[in-house]
């Protein structure tokens, strides 16, 4: 069993306080901008051992009678921007996202969908959500954004995009990734409330950096190597720093952009009401740490886990070459050896020994299994029989596939366009669902791919989509080799 070093029950008790007690600094109504994930936070729970996915949910539903949300989408992102750990783009994340919370009984009140400039996209995504009678709002760019404060604070700037009606004291603005419009949505809010005698307020949810961890933490360059891409840099809040003489860090886009946000915010609300980007802040998720060790060893095997990502997308095209240098970097400071990751090298071993595509997975108890490519199955669906048998203790010559099952899906694959001369894991793990009806150790090998959830795992080649996909519903941590699967 892998240890925690994150008190989860602390952190969801703590961050419910510490919200509430934003709540009330204002006029009983506050704006908050949730960064990061609101489900299925995999970033998180990889580098906290100890954080439980359900973490945020079970805090909005905590708050549920007191908060509504606003979901954000820049209009050039529908139907292109991707979420990596589900495979599905942007606007349907968004689809997704309300569908759940609307049956947490958390009310959605709108999407505003940012940045708009007439683009048919945008215009095709409101219409869908019309019809799934979610309220859509379009803003455009703020006229005199960011120098000229006083155009920004006016009807011309702010007041160019509608008001947005809310009833709860917490409204919660979210997205399904960076650079959509939160911050802005936030502040056109506060524009329109204040003019209406409200005095609402402002403050940011942001699990990472964290703050009160050193500016080294390998928890905190975890979080750069997952934004590698937008070149975030963690930095000292030299703001708050000046203020309070107290060291505390935050990311470079927040520290550029303080200024401007306080010049705002002090012409909307005729005072100062933060003096550092760290001021704005209620992440308490800093405090729940309960063995720094853990969590520094957990955060160096995510940024093993970013560089091998980053390698891939950039061997794929989806990346510039520059960003998995950038996480190479981090590598660099940190001293973290691949062997952290003990599959990488079992995974090599293995193909260099068989001379085929192979891949390796680490359980919870630290032993390795390996699986390779062979005429019926890829190295996928190899590697997830091999862990499963090796759980359930099912003697390696004991085959769970029962050839009368295979028989049929062995030729459709072949007769089918796709022409696959193999079976991937997602057809076996099919066939095993249909063989378990009859055969009871089947069954009982089938209930233990649960226990796969969280491993790592290493494959020596690119993996293809079919065996991603079913590999990424177990849970499993995938790194690769950039190599493609017929590259020699």
């Amino acid at each position: 069993m892998k240890k925690t070093g994150f008190d989860n029950e602390l952190y969801v008790k703590s961050q419910i306080k510490t919200i509430k007690e934003r709540i009330k600094m204002f006029d009983n109504k506050l704006y908050l901008e949730f960064g990061g994930k609101l489900f299925d936070d995999y970033h998180a729970k990889r580098v906290l051992p100890g954080f439980k996915l359900d973490s945020k949910i079970r805090l909005l539903e905590e708050l549920k009678d007191q908060c509504e949300i606003i979901f954000c989408i820049n209009a050039k992102d529908i139907e292109k921007k991707i979420r990596a750990d589900y495979g599905i783009s942007y606007d349907m994340e968004v689809i997704r996202l309300i569908d759940i919370f609307r049956k947490l009984g958390i009310e959605v009140n709108s999407v505003v969908i940012t940045l708009y400039k007439g683009q048919s996209t945008a215009l095709r995504f409101k219409e869908k959500l019309e019809n799934m009678r979610i309220k859509t709002y379009f803003h455009t760019f703020t006229k005199g954004y960011p120098t000229d404060v006083d155009v920004i604070v006016s009807e011309e700037g702010y007041g160019a995009n509608p008001y947005i009606e809310t009833t709860k004291p917490l409204v919660i603005v979210n997205a399904p990734g960076p650079c959509s419009g939160k911050l802005a949505t936030c502040l056109s809010q506060l524009y329109h409330e204040h003019k209406r005698g409200i005095k609402a307020g402002y403050a940011k949810f942001e699990t990472f950096p964290v703050w009160n961890l050193p500016l080294k933490h390998p928890v905190n360059m975890a979080y750069e190597a997952a934004t590698a891409d937008l070149n975030d840099k963690n930095m000292i809040d030299f703001f708050h720093l000046e203020s309070y003489g107290i060291t505390a860090v935050n990311y470079n886009r927040d520290l550029e952009v303080f200024p401007v946000l306080k010049n705002i915010l002090n012409k909307i609300t005729g005072e100062d009401i933060y003096k550092s980007p760290t001021d704005m802040g209620v992440n308490s998720i800093g405090s729940c740490i309960t063995d720094d060790e853990v969590i520094q060893t957990a955060a160096k095997k995510e940024i093993l886990r970013r560089y091998y990502k980053a390698l891939v997308d950039a061997k794929e095209g989806k990346c510039d070459e520059e960003i998995p240098k950038r996480i190479k970097l981090l590598i660099n400071e940190l001293k973290i050896s691949k062997n952290l990751l003990p599959v990488i090298e079992a995974a090599k071993t293995k193909e260099k020994l068989k001379k085929k595509r192979a891949m390796a997975l680490e359980l919870q108890d630290g032993t390795i299994i390996t699986g390779r490519e062979t005429k019926l199955l890829s190295p996928a669906a190899s590697l997830i029989l091999n862990s499963i048998k090796h759980l359930t203790d099912i003697p390696d010559e004991i085959d769970l596939l029962s050839p009368s099952i295979l028989k049929p899906i062995l030729k459709l694959k072949k007769e089918s366009l796709s022409n696959s001369k193999n079976l991937n894991l997602n057809d076996v793990l099919i066939a095993l669902s249909i063989c378990s009806a009859t055969n009871p150790i089947v069954e009982k090998a089938l209930k233990n791919l649960k226990k796969l959830n969280n491993t790592d795992c290493h494959a020596t080649y690119i993996v293809e989509k079919n065996d991603l996909n079913a590999l990424r519903s177990l849970l499993i941590n995938l790194t690769s080799e950039p190599i493609f699967y017929n590259e020699y």
